[in-house]
């Protein structure tokens, strides 16, 4: 089957490939434009297949809030480069959207088109975390995204109980950058608060302190260690905004119930 330059031009609007390639598949499955798309498909496959070992630590974290629904997708990528094209971006979001309508299960219904990204982009490509949160009725979800370069990087997603969707920014905006790992002192496992205990404790009697002095003083390190910044225990850190009161404080009558992080390269 014969083709034109039309032919050859549909097709690289089609798949983003090259028009040396576009040409080969074309003459390859005699003109049939969707042969020739599987055929780049499986090209392109194999050919990321040889980017399997690269590290894809650059990408882009999309943020969706719908109603009481919020949802933080992370789409990976080699270079900044990429990260920050129209394509890759687009993308992201549209991942976030199905994931706050559908669920995490749903970035499954996007596999195909991020097959087709790593063909027109040449870089190892893949859905990175994923997180969907909802709040119950009267609860509140916020969120925060820092953008840098133009796009996002660090975002956050908080269900407040209790509170202003102010005040549940407030918290969020502390998240990003205080960056705590635990809600409060009940979610830390008890193997890491006893590791933790029994470091600081040989570190205090290494010190010289007396014997009988030790546990009041490790307890007090273990309070520091459960508010320190970043990775701590979040209502015990210092609020972002005013390290005279924990975030606990600030939030006064108000509970977090939920909170979750994606950043690029954490």
């Amino acid at each position: 089957m014969a083709f034109t330059a039309k032919d050859v031009q549909a097709l690289r609007q089609a798949t983003g490939a090259g028009m040396m390639d576009a040409k080969k598949a074309l003459e390859a499955n005699d003109g049939d434009i969707e042969a020739a798309k599987q055929w780049l498909r499986e090209q392109g496959l194999a050919a990321s297949a040889k980017r399997a070992d690269r590290e894809n630590t650059q990408g882009v974290v999309a943020l969706v809030v719908d109603g009481q629904v919020g949802s933080l997708v992370e789409l990976k990528c080699e270079t900044d480069f990429v990260a920050s094209s129209e394509h890759f971006k687009l993308e992201a979001q549209e991942l976030a959207r199905l994931v706050a309508a559908k669920g995490a299960e749903a970035v499954a219904d996007r596999q195909e088109r991020l097959e087709d990204l790593k063909i027109t982009l040449k870089e190892k490509i893949e859905v990175g975390r994923v997180v969907r949160l909802e709040a119950k009725p009267g609860d509140t979800i916020e969120s925060y995204l820092h953008v840098q370069g133009g796009r996002g990087v660090n975002g956050v997603l908080v269900v407040v109980s209790g509170g202003t969707p102010e005040l549940a920014h407030d918290v969020a905006v502390h998240i990003a950058f205080a960056r705590p790992k635990y809600l409060n002192r009940d979610d830390v496992p008890a193997d890491v608060v006893a590791a933790e205990r029994q470091t600081l404790e040989t570190i205090t009697r290494n010190e010289g302190k007396p014997e009988q002095a030790l546990p009041k003083i490790v307890e007090g390190k273990l309070g520091g260690w459960f508010k320190r910044v970043p990775g701590g225990v979040l209502l015990e850190q210092p609020y972002a905004r005013d390290d005279k009161v924990t975030v606990s404080a600030h939030l006064g009558g108000a509970e977090v119930v939920r909170f979750a992080q994606v950043e690029i390269g954490a």
